[in-house]
C-alpha cells in the first residue's frame, strides 16, 4: 500500500483546532503595553523564558512588537527572569 505524499492530517490528541484566537489587547482597548505590568507579560512567556509567537496567542502584529519590547525591557531591569531557573 502506497503512502500519500504531503502533510500528515492525523489529529493530535488534546489539541483544539477550533479555538478562536483574538487579540486581548485590542478587545480591552490597550494603547501601550507597559513593561511594569508583570502579570500580563508572564502570560506571553513560556516556562523556559521564550516569547510565545502571535500565531499561537492571536495577538496582532502591532501589539506583538510592543509585547516583545516590553518583555525585553522587563528582563533587562530584572523584573522578569531570562530563564526559569539557573542550574
Amino acid at each position: 500500500m502506497k503512502r500519500k505524499k504531503g502533510k500528515d492530517f492525523r489529529r493530535k490528541k488534546g489539541v483544539n483546532r477550533n479555538k478562536n484566537k483574538y487579540c486581548k489587547f485590542t478587545a480591552e482597548g490597550v494603547d501601550q503595553i507597559d513593561y511594569k505590568d508583570i502579570d500580563v507579560l508572564k502570560k506571553y512567556i513560556t516556562e523556559t523564558g521564550k516569547i510565545i509567537p502571535s500565531r499561537i496567542t492571536g495577538t496582532k502584529a502591532h501589539y506583538q512588537k510592543q509585547l516583545a519590547v516590553a518583555i525585553k525591557r522587563a528582563r533587562f531591569l530584572a523584573l522578569l527572569p531570562f530563564t526559569d531557573q539557573h542550574r
